[in-house]
């Protein structure tokens, strides 16, 4: 097996499980210290927020050929996951505990997606090149020319829903709920 076919299965198979399972635990973090009384729907939207930063990308991965459009998106996903989940921690520090298991949880989901983005940097060179002007560049969103297997997709967008959308979506209607009237 090469390199490359190495990273990509580092990519589908450790790195999309691990960010899927850290954002999961985050939210029984959230759910634990019920977020919903302290911090509530303001901290809330900044995980729908990094959520939507990270996942945009990853569907876009997922589904599109990478090339410079790509790479851009992914690096200007990966500069405002970074922005806000600053944010999202000065907030939370200030308005409730945040337990060490889950300081520890959110450096796991601020690396996963840097690290996420350069394997496919490295694995898409050429095109990165082309990012900084040093090659040819496309920015045409088209369809991947080798499809990723179908099973796989499905896997990841289902554990996708089920261990990041629905959670989250979940814990901002419980936030919302609970605002004082």
């Amino acid at each position: 097996m090469t390199v490359s076919g190495l990273l990509v299965l580092f990519l589908m198979y450790v790195l999309v499980p691990l960010w899927l399972a850290a954002g999961l635990a985050d939210w029984l973090c959230h759910r634990a210290t019920g977020i919903e009384r302290t911090s509530g729907a303001r901290e809330s939207a900044l995980h729908l927020a990094q959520f939507a930063l990270v996942g945009v990308p990853l569907l876009a991965v997922l589904f599109l050929q990478v090339n410079a459009a790509i790479l851009l998106l992914m690096l200007a996903g990966l500069v405002l996951h970074q922005a806000v989940a600053i944010w999202d921690v000065r907030y939370a520090d200030a308005t409730r505990r945040v337990p060490p298991a889950e300081q520890h949880l959110h450096g796991i989901l601020e690396a996963t997606p840097a690290v996420a983005t350069a394997v496919v940097i490295m694995l898409h060179w050429q095109e990165f090149r082309g990012l900084l002007g040093r090659a040819p560049a496309s920015f045409a969103l088209e369809p991947k020319h080798e499809p990723l297997p179908g099973w796989y997709l499905a896997s990841v967008l289902a554990a996708t829903a089920i261990a990041g959308a629905l959670p989250y979506a979940e814990e901002f209607v419980r936030c919302l709920r609970r605002r004082p009237r």
